[in-house]
């Protein structure tokens, strides 16, 4: 194992140590939580006291008389992003979080999977850390460029591979596909506003590829399927629909991601309309809330995407936010989804704590919390 300076083990947002004497009951029981999970040396110190809403009996509060979902089809996860930024590893505290954390607070919370992520260890020493707590890699990221020509395709089809491998050995068999060819969601600039444009050859492109890689997906036993991504040439419901009508009757497969759709202009009836119209194809959710305030301001001034996220436009289902996740929710019951419920809150944890007073692990608590409310899970 890394070691791991001791300044890292100890970085527990200070601020919120006053607030000890309050919280030792909140302590006992999470100690127990915390043993019968299996998370052992990799929980920093103090990790289970970081916030004064980091209630931990309220996980076993009263649920739905009758659930939305099958528990033995259906699961949830949470993604690291909450802690830390996978497309802009500055948007984490200082010192950073350490990734023992993050993964101890996810299985604290009760989430089951995870995404694998740019400040997770090798694999070998990830799969250690992920026993210990009960965890397991609910997707990697395939960024395709099928786009931009043989030389994208030859790349795409690379990364492709690498993440078939490390998926090896993961209790899932989901792999998460986006196309990048020209994207801007990285670069300081409106995503909205100068997003690309795919002309047909590039349309036909980027489905020809995907398919092909869903054929490979299939024949390995696990299922490829598409995350629609502010900034990228599929982006809204137009773009999906287009598609989905141009991969009819292959194995490809749709990630709904509530947050990206509703950013890039949908409403909620029109993402309930999209599970209604490929419930059959869709094998992946993203549950990303937004707050509307932020979106308005994030469009008004013509916000990048991280800066976006920085200030704040995302956060979990559970909180105060524009998307109606318990219609959504019952639309995919509806259309007998099975797959992971993936909550993907990408939030700075400096914003947060700053302007709302809550860590990573509060958003977590919150959003489990509320799905075990609203589905029974």
């Amino acid at each position: 194992m890394r070691q791991i300076p001791q300044q890292l083990k100890q970085q527990v947002y200070p601020q919120q140590i006053k607030s000890l004497l309050k919280q030792i009951s909140r302590l006992l029981i999470a100690l127990v939580m915390v043993i019968l999970m299996g998370i052992t040396t990799a929980v920093p110190a103090n990790a289970a006291i970081i916030s004064r809403n980091s209630n931990i009996v309220h996980l076993a509060s009263g649920s739905r008389q009758t659930p939305l979902f099958d528990s033995t089809t259906v699961r949830l996860g949470i993604t690291p992003t909450g802690w830390s930024n996978s497309d802009d590893l500055t948007i984490d505290l200082n010192p950073p979080i350490p990734y023992q954390q993050i993964l101890s607070e996810i299985a604290l919370s009760g989430f089951y999977g995870t995404q694998g992520a740019p400040k997770f260890p090798d694999k070998e020493e990830l799969q250690k850390e992920l026993n210990r707590r009960g965890l397991t890699i609910s997707e990697p990221w395939v960024g395709t460029y099928f786009t931009l020509g043989e030389e994208g395709k030859k790349e795409s089809q690379r990364i492709f591979d690498e993440q078939m491998k490390f998926m090896e050995g993961f209790d899932s068999d989901i792999i998460v596909v986006a196309e990048l060819g020209c994207a801007v969601h990285q670069q300081p600039i409106n995503p909205l506003t100068n997003r690309p444009k795919f002309s047909e050859k590039q349309w036909e492109d980027l489905t020809n590829g995907l398919i092909d890689l869903a054929q490979k997906a299939e024949a390995n036993q696990m299922k490829l399927v598409y995350h629609p991504h502010i900034g990228t040439g599929v982006e809204t419901i137009q773009d999906v629909e287009k598609l989905m009508e141009m991969t009819q009757g292959t194995p490809l497969k749709l990630l709904l991601d509530t947050g990206h759709l509703y950013y890039a202009g949908a409403t909620n009836t029109e993402i309930i309309g999209l599970v209604n119209k490929y419930g059959e194809r869709i094998k992946h959710v993203h549950l990303k809330n937004i707050r509307q305030s932020v979106l308005d301001d994030s469009k008004q001034n013509g916000w990048s995407f991280l800066t976006s996220i920085r200030e704040g436009v995302f956060t979990v289902p559970g909180d105060v936010g524009a998307i109606n996740f318990d219609e959504i929710l019952q639309a995919l019951a509806n259309a007998n989804y099975e797959g992971w419920l993936i909550v993907e809150a990408e939030q700075d944890p400096n914003t947060t704590m700053k302007q709302y007073d809550k860590t990573p692990l509060d958003y977590a608590l919150m959003a489990r919390d509320y799905l075990r409310q609203t589905t029974g899970l």
